[in-house]
């Protein structure tokens, strides 16, 4: 794709991840693999440096684009270790974690007002309840295989021995040893399933209650850390450079509107500095904003959603299972204002910029697929990661006259629409 003009050469990108435990370096690694394969497919160069900025775990990104060259740096805002520290919970701990995170959703009334929007992110949310449910089903059945058999086993070699054996205490004492090895084996199960996650359902259940742990409030170490993105954020925008822009993926989408709220209320973007630009991806706005106690996220979305002094643009696709595809995160969360401007949303449309034998090969790849924003698309339209985050044209300019996707969903369906 060639460019006709050169307004950014100089950009600094923020990205905030989704609740993800990996380190920062993933990010890194992914943004080279897809950014070299996307510059081979749309005739343009794309190579990776070193950091250049002081702050988080970050790089530089030089692209030449239509014969202009544009430098990036990019900074990922990291808080895997919080993530880290809200999975740390026991196995007892886990499944209290379950109970209290389905109560929430349920005895809300968020859950059934989720569902009339998008059911494949329901489904996940419902689906590590299940699986661990599950779980637990098979370790007490390996548990009542176990103990039954072993105190069978007890028992007839007693009385093979002395019928006297096997009098009241004798059972007592099968009984016990029975019992102990039973729950051994099932805590045993547990610890497996938790451990190796072959199907990331303790990770995912991890994820949902910390969203609801709360009831849609941020957790006071996820605010203590929001602060601190903030002033990451202002030190780019007194940056020499022509964009800012902040990018959130999944869960780090929401928390990107609020920092975002939280520094123009604060009076901490600077006239005449660079352009501020918000790419929300794969976002899951809903999941928090439905839940009764998410009267900052809601304020912020509708504060966010008037401004004239940035450019938000929002990109799902419905064949990202994990995300509210296509659903305007004000407006279904109900708080949409008189003169909303924001957010512009659109599909990536993976069945149209991806061939069918990328899209088989990512059938069953469900987390893939939420990540198929950071990635290369080798039958690519108008959403090119690499050129929004490193190319010389501001988002604002990119997508000026595109129009939202036909089947972008507005409806407000969420029951709690208070702000603070």
């Amino acid at each position: 794709m060639t460019e006709q003009r050169q307004e950014v050469r100089a950009r600094r990108v923020l990205y905030i991840p989704g609740f993800d435990p990996v380190p920062a370096r993933k990010y890194r690694e992914r943004y080279r693999r897809g950014g070299t394969e996307q510059a081979a497919i749309s005739g343009y160069s794309l190579d990776l440096g070193p950091q250049r900025t002081k702050g988080y775990y970050g790089w530089s990104v030089e692209t030449r684009i239509g014969g202009h060259i544009t430098h990036a740096d990019v900074e990922v805002l990291v808080w895997a270790d919080i993530v880290k520290a809200s999975m740390a919970h026991g196995i007892v701990a886990t499944y209290w974690q379950l109970l209290r995170t389905a109560w929430a959703y349920v005895g809300s009334g968020a859950l059934f007002r989720l569902m009339r929007l998008r059911k494949g992110p329901v489904i996940a949310a419902l689906y590590p309840v299940l699986l661990l449910l599950g779980q637990l089903g098979l370790a007490l059945c390996a548990a009542g295989l176990v103990g039954a058999g072993l105190f069978g086993g007890l028992y007839r070699a007693s009385l093979a021995v002395d019928l006297a054996v096997a009098g009241p205490a004798a059972v007592v004492v099968m009984a016990s040893v029975a019992l102990a090895a039973g729950w051994a084996v099932a805590w045993g199960s547990l610890r497996w399933f938790k451990k190796r996650d072959p199907w990331l359902g303790w990770y995912l259940m991890h994820d949902y209650a910390f969203s609801a742990g709360h009831g849609g409030a941020y957790p006071p170490a996820q605010e203590a850390r929001m602060r601190a993105f903030a002033d990451r954020i202002d030190e780019a925008l007194h940056a020499d450079v022509e964009e800012v822009l902040v990018v959130g993926h999944s869960s780090g989408a929401y928390m990107a509107v609020s920092l975002l709220a939280d520094l123009i209320r604060a009076g901490r973007v600077p006239d005449g500095g660079p352009k501020l630009a918000l790419l929300s991806l794969g976002h899951v706005v809903p999941m928090v904003s439905f839940l009764p106690r998410a009267d900052r996220l809601r304020a912020d979305l509708a504060f966010l959603s008037t401004r004239d002094d940035i450019t938000w643009l929002d990109v799902t696709a419905p064949g990202d299972g994990c995300s509210f595809a296509l659903c305007d995160p004000v407006a279904v969360s109900g708080v949409a204002p008189e003169g909303q401007r924001w957010p512009l949303v659109i599909s990536a449309a993976f069945t149209q910029t991806l061939s069918v034998e990328r899209q088989k090969a990512l059938r069953w790849q469900l987390f893939e697929l939420h990540f198929q924003y950071l990635n290369a698309f080798d039958q690519p339209k108008d959403y090119d990661y690499f050129q929004i985050t490193a190319g010389p044209l501001t988002l604002a300019s990119r997508f000026a006259d595109r129009a939202p996707s036909p089947g972008r969903i507005t409806r407000p369906v969420n029951r709690y629409t208070s702000i603070a």
